[in-house]
């Protein structure tokens, strides 16, 4: 199916010189002079390096067919992450740099949204916020304001992220998986 360039989205599958490439990024361009222009950042799905490539937006790209299934994730290593079909319950494995920062969020037993274009498994989406227990996070400071001040915690999967001061270590919290931001108290 052909799209025109600037409808392009970040998840989306095309095909560009005989292979199949997963958007990773797109940004819009309008120059002062001339027409604007779409340029992405493309990674192969089948060897997994990376392109940058610019389009007129009026351009049209291949879209490829991608069938989307409910899958579960069991568990991982250094290099493969182990899903389950959720209907069939066949496993199958994906290399973990195919989800980058993002693999950090996967916990046992979650379900995602898995693509697959042509039987093989391409991307992984995971649910937009999760939970997480806050592991060290650094005493309040007296004087600071809520509003404006944010201070360093690290989570039980490691990474760093910044919380409002009234978080302690220990809390649960809600956090972005898209950019890795805090986004509320759990409940």
């Amino acid at each position: 199916m052909k799209i025109n360039a600037n409808l392009m989205r970040p998840g989306n599958i095309i095909e560009h010189n005989g292979k199949q490439w997963a958007i990773l990024k797109t940004q819009i361009v309008q120059p002062g002079k001339g027409g604007a222009f779409i340029t992405v950042e493309m990674r192969d799905i089948r060897t997994g390096t990376k392109s940058n490539e610019r389009w007129r937006t009026a351009d049209t790209v291949e879209k490829c067919n991608v069938e989307e299934k409910e899958c579960t994730y069991l568990f991982g290593d250094d290099s493969l992450l182990t899903f389950m079909d959720s209907e069939s319950f066949e496993q199958f494995s994906i290399p973990r740099d195919v989800l980058g920062e993002s693999a950090a969020f996967l916990q046992d037993g979650m379900v995602v949204e898995v693509d697959f274009v042509e039987g093989s498994p391409v991307s992984v989406s995971l649910p937009e916020k999760v939970v997480m227990v806050v592991v060290e996070a650094d005493p309040v400071v007296k004087g600071q304001t809520a509003s404006s001040s944010y201070k360093p915690a690290k989570l039980e999967n490691g990474l760093k992220i910044l919380v409002p001061p009234f978080i302690a270590e220990g809390e649960k919290i809600v956090v972005a998986t898209g950019d890795c931001s805090y986004v509320e108290r759990a409940k």
